[in-house]
Order: C-alpha cells, then structure tokens, then sequence
C-alpha cells in the first residue's frame, strides 16, 4: 500500500491558536481524508514547538516551570483540534523525551561529515521574535515588534549552511515540485541564488532547550530543535534508523511514498532551505531522506490586515462553531467548508463573517443541503421511503458526467486545488438540482400513470446524492456522514470514511434500500440574527481572554504561523513580514530619515518649468536596471501597496509599490520592469524597499501602468 505521511507547522505554544493556525490544521485533515479515501496508508502529524528563550522568560513570569507552562499551552492546541474534529495520528511536541535523541542524532551526523564547527557570534537580538536582526554590534530596534534589540556575544556552533548552495539549486531543478506552489519556488532559488551564511545553531546562555551533544554549556536553537521533530514524531528515535513505524512513512519515494510538509509562507525559507540542507548533512546521497514537497499557503487577512493580537482583529475558531451551532447550523463543516472554498489554496484568503454566512446559506444551505432534503422526502412521500428500482433511463448521460466529476476532482485535490475541486462538485450539485427543477417529480406523483417515469427520476436524484455524500466527505465529513445515513448507506454499504474513491461508481446504491427520515442538513441561517450571535460570542471571548493571564510578558502580535524563526539577519531576498503603506508607484528613501514629501506630479501631457529641467549629468546618475518580478504578495493593512521581490541578475530586491487596486500580484509574476537601483531604501512603518519601478500615471486619478518590455531583454540590463 502506497503511504503518505503529512504534517502541519509545529506550532509555537505563545498565545491561543486562532483560525490562522486552524486553517493549516483542518487543510491537512482534509488532504489526509481525501488520501485515505484513495487508498493511502496516511500518517498525519501536528505538534508543538515548546523550547526558546520566550518561552522560557513567559514562564518565569508566570512563576512556573517552563515544562509546566508549555504543557498547559499545549492543551490549548491539543482541545482545539478535538473541538474541530481533526482527526490527526500523531502528536509531537518537542519536550518530549524522544525528541532529544532525534536533535542529537541528526547533529552528531551532521558533525561527523563536517558540516559543524564553532565561532564566535557578536549580533544584536530580539527575544520577543527570537531571531538575530543584525551582525554588528550598533544598536537597533527589531523589524517586525520595534524592540530594541539585545547585544549577544558567545561562543556557538556553526552549522555550514554555504556548502549546500549547489546542492539545494540542484534539488529544485531535478524535483520542481518540492516546494509548492510555483511562485513560491522562485523566491526561495532566489534567496539560494543570492548566496548562503552560514547560520548559528546553538545557545550558551540559553537553558530550557535540547542539551548539546559534548558540551553541557550550550543547548540547540529552537528552529532546529523543531524542524527535527517531524522526524520524531512517526519513530526515529526508535533505533539506529528509526523503528519500523519511522520506515515505513519517511520515505520519498515516487509512486510508492510521500512525505508532505504543510506551512505557512511566512516559514517557507526554513523549511525549504534549512531543513533539506539539515537532511542532506546527515544523510549525505541519500535523496529518499528528504521530503517530497514543502506547500506554501497564504495568510488569513480580517478586517484587511493580517490577524494580529495587538491589533485585536484575531478571529478564533470557538466562537464561530458556537454561534452557527446556536441555530442548529453544523459550525464545523461550515467553517471548513469556507476556508477552502473562498480562494484558491496557496494564495492569501480574506475572512470575512458576512462572506461566511453568504457561503453557507448559497452553496450548503440552498445547494446541497435542499438537495438531499427534497430527494429523501420525495423517496419517503411516493415509494415508501424505500430506493425506487426503474428499466426507465432519464438522463443515459449521467453516468459518463458523474465519472468526469470524479476524475476531474481528484486532479485538483491531488494538486491541492481545493477551491477549483469543490467548484467542480458544485457544478454538479447544480446538475442535478436543475434536473430536478426540469422534470418536477412532484407534479408527475399525480399521475398514476407516470409512475415508471418518477421512478426513474428520483432513481436519478439518489444516486446523484449518493455519489456525492461520497466526494465531499473530506471536506464537510459530519454532514456528508448524515446524508449517508439519511440514504441507509451505513447499513448496506458500511462507513462512509471506509469508501474507496476508486470504486465509486454512478448508480451504486441498489434498488430497495429503505432511506431514513429527511433531516435537515444545513438549515438556512437568518444573517442579521447569525451575524449578532457571532458578535456577542466573540465579544464574550475577548472579555474572556481579557481577565486571563497575559500568555507573555506583553501582548504583541503572534504570527500566524509558528515562527520557527532563524537566527541570523535575512540576507537579500530573505522574506520578512513588513507592512508599509503608500499611495505612489514605489517608495525609496533614507531609512534613518523620516519619509520626503511628495513630490508635485504635473499633469500628463503640460509642460516642464524650466526650472525642473535637469542636465544630461544628473541623468546618468540614475541607474535603471530590468528587473524580473518573482513574486508578489499584498501588504498587510495597505489597500494599495504591494510587496514584490525583483531580480536584477546581480541581486534579487525587495521593492514595494502602490499598484495593488490595479494589479493582482499573480500576473505581475515573470513580468519584466524597470527598476530604479541606485536609491536609497526607504522604511515606512518598519518595510524597506530597496529600489523603486517605473510606472506611468495616466488620467485624473494617476491610474499607474509598468513600464515593460516587448523584446526579451536579460534581467539586469540597464537602460540608457
């Protein structure tokens, strides 16, 4: 049997996870089921990240252990993912004793390649984001939180992350699909590409951490501690090579097994750069050691901005299952159901309550939930409730639509296409609700004479219904299981997470098989009561929270994602969360200046005064560069501004610039630009872009339009 072994972010235990952390969480549950539904041995894991020098200082506040605080943390997750249903086999969490023969082993391998040495490390630090903001020893404030930044200066050991530069451009090349999605593979070639440090892997002052192996002075850094507990987690501490469970999961073998790693884009660099340079250090020519692809999501943005505890706008997941479940709405599914279907997996999702709401009621509550409420009452109605047998063929084309369905199905969930799979199984829902609407069943039940042909009709409609239950279970299982139910499939058929995709066939139901009373699957919510039941949950959960004890020392923001954070300073191209705002084409100044005042723009077409006129010298000391864009991604709290990252051949920029209303960033991917490379960087609200495009303002409103190319030129070619 083919396996697959899946995993979420290790999640860092500092604060409550809300429906960020659920959003990876339930994707994975849902992948796991719709694998298994394909016959896949499925290993699924999540877990915590409980060691790092925050931790450790939240729990001294908190005047406990920190293994007694980082357990009390884990409950959070652990209770979260019950109430969610998700339905994970393994849980890790890197206090666990395991763990450290799993930390250890991998190093000592590693070390005895000669990929560890030790130095001297002088750099300024930020605890609360544990990770080093710079080399030097200036002060400095922390880009993300805006701390001053602490001065370390210690003896730690080195891992070689430069001797991996070729190796890792290597393994992008031959296997493109281990990082996920395409765009997010180009920016990490291109943070290789711009060139590897090597990175610190160890803590002398640190305590509450995995010891290191010869030397009681010093305990690992956390991201490494973490990456290594995906091992952990299925059995390779079990022995030499791991135990069997291990040996049979983690293996990438093509055809045969999958090893998937589910994050956050915010942690991309270390899972795709620092985590397969750590597998090849300890398993030097063994390719079937690293994962089979890394897939990077987007964010979940509310109220515009991405959520953020300091901000106040994190949605939690509990009181939103509550208040639909108030009015007898099935919370969960819906929740799950949202998620998954409001964007396409991979890009960043706007949350929204009200979109929540409109997708229950158009697509469960009206879509499928009338579906199955009419077709079982209609079965009970007019042949007793029992599954209506007829040699009458109304729709001979169904089947071959039914197996189309399928097929295409499985083509976007096996390559993650959640949305576009889900649209392909309400295409057919529509199908057969427009069938239905066409024959109108109820109307011929009035004539005896007919009734070979409403047989025939609602033989139709159930074994619609019946495939159906069976595609959706992945994503909505709870009320795809009543639907099975309510069909009498569970006796006749078994369990509904027991069928095999690829036996479903069209028409399977068999004839006689008495249906069960029709119960309403989705009611259909009322969106101003729903809409203020959700109100006062949620303000009741944030006066909760409020009279609890801080999780930390103070309450800035958490990342929606665990942060296994590096330690050293991002090197160009590096990805950093930042969020600027502007309104012109690009930004670029001082980053120790307060930002210039906007230029005067005269209107397109009039005149330049004389006295803006400029010599042929100022001219050449512009350098304008063609920038390949490669990637491109919105800016948290800014409607306009984009954060882009562009190569200019010799390096790749971090540039924003205000074209969001006019341009998506998915097809500002590849474009080629004009990039102004000799300014200074300018740092709005904590964002620095390094450079700025050329863009035309055209009409009243200065709509910007990129100045491109209709010839190839190369990246990097300056213009003259």
């Amino acid at each position: 049997m083919k396996t697959f072994y899946l995993t979420t972010p290790i999640y860092y235990p500092n604060a409550r996870p809300h429906v960020g952390s659920a959003y990876t969480t339930i994707v994975c549950d849902v992948l796991a089921r719709y694998k298994r539904m394909c016959g896949y041995d499925v290993a699924f894991l999540t877990g915590t990240d409980e060691h790092g020098e925050k931790l450790e200082r939240a729990a001294a506040a908190a005047g406990l252990s920190p293994r007694e605080f980082v357990a009390e943390k884990r409950k959070l997750f652990i209770d979260l993912w019950k109430k969610l249903g998700i339905e994970n086999t393994h849980f890790v969490y890197t206090d666990q004793p395991d763990h450290v023969t799993t930390v250890q082993r991998m190093l000592i391998r590693a070390r005895e390649h000669g990929f560890i040495d030790k130095r001297r490390y002088e750099g300024r630090y930020c605890v609360w984001d544990e990770r080093y903001i710079s080399d030097g020893t200036e002060p400095v404030n922390c880009d993300i939180c805006g701390r001053a930044a602490e001065l370390i200066s210690e003896e730690n050991y080195f891992f070689k992350l430069s001797a991996f530069e070729q190796r890792l451009l290597d393994l992008y090349e031959k296997n493109p699909g281990f990082v996920q999605p395409d765009f997010r593979r180009n920016e990490v070639k291109s943070f290789v590409k711009s060139g590897l440090r090597d990175i610190s892997v160890s803590r002398k002052r640190l305590k509450w951490g995995i010891p290191w192996p010869g030397d009681d002075e010093q305990v690992f850094y956390v991201w490494y501690d973490a990456l290594a507990s995906y091992m952990t987690g299925i059995g390779y501490a079990g022995g030499e090579n791991g135990d069997d469970e291990f040996r049979r999961y983690w293996r990438n073998k093509p055809g045969e097994s999958e090893i998937v790693h589910m994050i956050g884009k915010d942690i991309l660099r270390f899972h795709a750069v620092y985590w397969p340079a750590f597998i090849m250090a300890a398993y030097p020519d063994q390719p079937e050691m690293l994962p089979t692809t890394v897939f990077a999501h987007g964010w979940i943005y509310y109220e515009q901005d991405k959520m953020s505890k300091s901000k106040g706008n994190v949605a939690y997941p509990e009181p939103i299952i509550d208040a639909l479940e108030s009015f007898g709405a099935p919370g969960n599914d819906a929740l799950r159901y949202y998620l998954l279907r409001e964007a396409p997996f991979g890009h960043d999702l706007r949350f929204s309550y009200e979109a929540l709401i409109q997708r229950y009621n158009s697509d469960l509550a009206n879509d499928l939930g009338n579906l199955a409420s009419r077709v079982i009452t209609m079965i009970n109605r007019y042949f007793n409730g029992a599954v209506p047998a007829s040699l009458v063929r109304i729709d001979p084309g169904r089947p071959a639509v039914a197996k189309n369905t399928k097929v295409e199905l499985r083509g976007c969930f096996d390559r993650l296409g959640f949305s576009e799979g889900l649209d392909t199984i309400w295409r057919f829902i529509a199908g057969t609700n427009s069938f239905l609407n066409q024959m109108k069943p109820w109307e011929l039940a009035e004539d005896h004479s007919r009734q070979d042909a409403l047989a025939g009709i609602l033989r139709t409609a159930v074994a619609d219904l019946h495939f159906l239950a069976v595609l959706v279970y992945p994503v909505i299982p709870k009320c795809a299981e009543s639907i099975w139910q309510q069909l009498g499939c569970e006796e006749s058929e078994g369990r509904l997470r027991e069928q095999r995709l690829d036996d479903l066939g069209w028409g399977a139901l068999t004839p006689g098989t008495k249906v069960g009373k029709s119960q309403p699957v989705f009611p259909r919510l009322d969106k101003a009561a729903t809409r203020a039941k959700l109100e006062e949950l949620v303000e009741a959960d944030r006066a909760a929270e409020k009279t609890t004890a801080p999780t930390l020392a103070s309450a800035e923001e958490e990342p929606t994602e665990v942060p296994l954070q590096p330690e050293d300073r991002p090197a160009p191209g590096a990805l950093r969360a930042q969020s600027p705002e502007s309104r012109v084409a690009s930004t670029a100044s001082s980053a120790s200046s307060p930002p210039s005042p906007e230029p005067r723009i005269p209107s397109p077409g009039s005149p330049v005064p004389a006295d803006q006129k400029i010599s042929i010298d100022d001219f050449a000391k512009v350098d304008m560069r063609v920038g390949e864009i490669l990637s491109a991604e919105p800016i948290p709290g800014a409607k306009k501004l984009l954060k882009m990252m562009v190569d200019i051949g010799t390096e790749v920029r971090q540039v924003c610039a205000g074209i969001a209303e006019h341009y998506r960033p998915e097809e500002l991917v590849g474009m080629k630009v004009v990039l102004v490379a000799n300014l200074q960087p300018r740092k709005l609200r904590g964002i620095e872009s390094n450079g700025m495009i050329v863009a035309a303002s055209i009409g009243e409103e200065g709509k910007p339009v990129l100045a491109t190319f209709r010839e190839d030129v190369p990246k990097g070619a300056k213009l003259k």
